[in-house]
């Protein structure tokens, strides 16, 4: 094999991190979930609804910080194609949370109370 295959070039649309910016991604990947888990342990919210919406917007900055640090996602590579991924994925993830989010609410709203069942012939 010749050497010209052996290596990538600086301007050949290949992008891969350092090990500083795997060492920053990995460090707020953790922070990003240590804080929710403290949030839940620690009961800081008294309303459980605001606690599940701080905790899904730290879930949406992890997502970023994942594309970034590890998949390396920016406007400028692949010609933008990176961009339509990323846009893909937002929108998969609103869909995603929000019908989870809609389903678990209604399931709750509309299930038999326990109490009501003692009354039933």
């Amino acid at each position: 094999m010749s050497a010209h295959n052996d290596h990538h070039h600086a301007g050949d649309g290949h992008s891969h991190g350092t090990f500083k910016s795997y060492v920053t991604g990995f460090v707020l990947a953790v922070i990003l979930t240590a804080i929710p888990f403290w949030l839940v342990m620690g009961k800081v919210f008294n309303n459980s609804s605001i606690t599940a919406m701080v905790i899904l917007g730290f879930a949406a900055v992890q997502i970023v910080v994942h594309m970034v640090y590890f998949l390396h996602m920016n406007a400028q590579s692949e010609g933008g194609w990176s961009m339509l991924a990323l846009i893909f994925t937002i929108m998969l993830v609103v869909i995603t949370l929000s019908g989870s989010l809609w389903v678990m609410y209604h399931l709750n709203h509309n299930m038999m109370p326990v109490h009501d069942m003692r009354n039933m012939p």
